[in-house]
């Protein structure tokens, strides 16, 4: 039986709503934000939040590219993924990461 529109919607929000109380909080998926901190640091790259779901979502794009079979959990995934992108649009301003390093010199070097 074919999933309609609707229901990928309902299915991608009962996911992200789980994974929010197996992961993150009660608000839902929370995790990019520090996850593209960390990127930045460790990469010298200034990934947003907002391109990190977009990391995401096109990742699950072209593994459902990459096969014939079709994964349902690809596409909810992607759909949660493209929901979460949005939400992070709609708080750009608010995406201002700041990175702190503090270097203590050594007297032995």
């Amino acid at each position: 039986m074919a999933i309609s529109a609707i229901e990928f919607l309902e299915r991608a929000a009962d996911l992200m709503l789980e994974r929010a109380k197996e992961y993150d909080s009660e608000d839902g998926e929370r995790s990019m934000r520090s996850t593209v901190a960390a990127f930045n640091v460790l990469t010298g790259n200034i990934l947003s939040e907002q391109e990190g779901w977009l990391f995401m979502l096109l990742l699950k794009i072209a593994r459902q590219h990459q096969t014939p079979d079709w994964h349902q959990d690809s596409s909810e995934d992607a759909i949660a993924y493209a929901a979460l992108m949005a939400e992070a649009w709609q708080n750009e301003e608010e995406d201002d990461i700041e990175i702190i390093f503090k270097f203590t010199p050594d007297d032995d070097e």
